[in-house]
């Protein structure tokens, strides 16, 4: 072979070398770039729709690095200090209180004639423990009381004035809004297919009573709070339920959940209204959302993106709304894309 043919394959090699090199540099690059966005997804999953929690009958709050079994009645009334009263519905009267440093609520019955519904609350605490739902610390049964984590903005009743305060007015965003009635839609989803059963937020006849069921944690994500009234739904087994033995008016609550013989003029019977299932809910969750949203720049993108699962949300009859599972993967989708397109809209300018 002449030295100028030799020549030629050795560079034919080095060049094909070369080409080797650069594709594997380009596909590292790029399985690299797909394990950035894959993590930058993880964690927005997680920003978005925190997970965590102890074992069963164990409790972690505020600072502490370390689960701890519930405490029992011994334990509250030798460590729990009642601080002030901070609230008080029919069922209890709720207190700032302090345990170890740490502030929580302490809720007792505030009458006998509710006591059904204060024990059915805490054994939905109990069987419903997680991210989503208010941290339980202890209770006692003898004496009609229960320990939950304390939240000091309150309930979601709280949330316009909470972010119009400055040090929390960077919060009061489209971002921060929507994740909150994602996750309100997450619970919902985690109630109608619990470990205990489809349960129904009955304490929701109208948006301010719905909103005061929710606390708004320091970290801006919601907790269910009050759970004394979560009927369970079957209907394979003929169970269904209704939401208190009152007439049920306006346009909040479901048209199922109206008295169906209102324009005939026969008087509202308990034992003759219809019950009903936890579609009831989802006819809510546009008008919850609407609230938790607000006035925000990019709420009326919000709004459009998500008008079609509102629309089906509002069917009149109940078997044509859509899921809780089915409206929270749209939000999610819908949470994801705007964060999208709104990043690339940036990365032009």
């Amino acid at each position: 072979m002449s030295s100028v043919s030799r020549r030629s394959s050795r560079a034919l090699s080095y060049t094909v070398v070369m080409v080797m090199v650069c594709l594997s540099a380009l596909l590292l690059a790029s399985v690299l770039i797909y394990l950035h966005l894959d993590a930058v997804n993880v964690e927005e999953e997680r920003q978005v729709f925190p997970q965590g929690g102890c074992e069963a009958q164990h409790f972690k709050i505020s600072t502490m690095t370390q689960c701890v079994r519930w405490l029992p009645c011994s334990r509250i009334n030798s460590e729990v200090r009642r601080l002030k009263l901070i609230g008080q519905g029919a069922v209890k009267k709720i207190y700032l209180a302090e345990w170890r440093a740490h502030k929580v609520a302490v809720s007792t019955l505030s009458s006998l004639d509710y006591l059904e519904d204060f024990l059915h609350g805490l054994s939905m605490l109990q069987a419903l423990p997680g991210p989503q739902v208010v941290q339980l610390v202890g209770f006692c049964v003898e004496n009609h009381t229960l320990v939950t984590e304390h939240h000091p903005h309150g309930s979601l009743l709280n949330l316009e004035h909470v972010l119009s305060q400055k040090p929390f007015q960077h919060h009061n965003t489209w971002h921060t809004r929507l994740r909150l009635a994602t996750e309100y839609v997450s619970v919902l989803h985690r109630l109608h297919s619990s470990p205990a059963g489809t349960r129904v937020m009955c304490d929701s006849n109208s948006l301010e009573k719905t909103l005061s069921q929710f606390l708004l944690t320091t970290d801006f994500r919601l907790v269910v709070n009050d759970l004394d009234a979560l009927p369970e739904v079957n209907p394979s087994r003929g169970l269904l339920v209704k939401c208190g033995h009152r007439e049920l008016t306006g346009d909040f609550v479901a048209p199922e959940q109206l008295w169906p013989f209102r324009n005939t003029g026969t008087p509202f019977s308990d034992d003759l209204m219809p019950g009903y299932d936890e579609k009831t809910d989802i006819w809510k969750i546009p008008d919850v959302t609407r609230s938790l949203m607000g006035q925000v720049p990019g709420g009326d993108l919000v709004h459009f993106h998500l008008f079609q699962v509102h629309e089906e949300c509002k069917k009149k009859e109940p078997k044509l709304r859509p899921s809780a599972l089915d409206v929270l993967k749209v939000y999610k989708s819908v949470y994801r894309a705007i964060v999208r397109d709104t990043s690339g809209s940036r990365d032009m300018l």
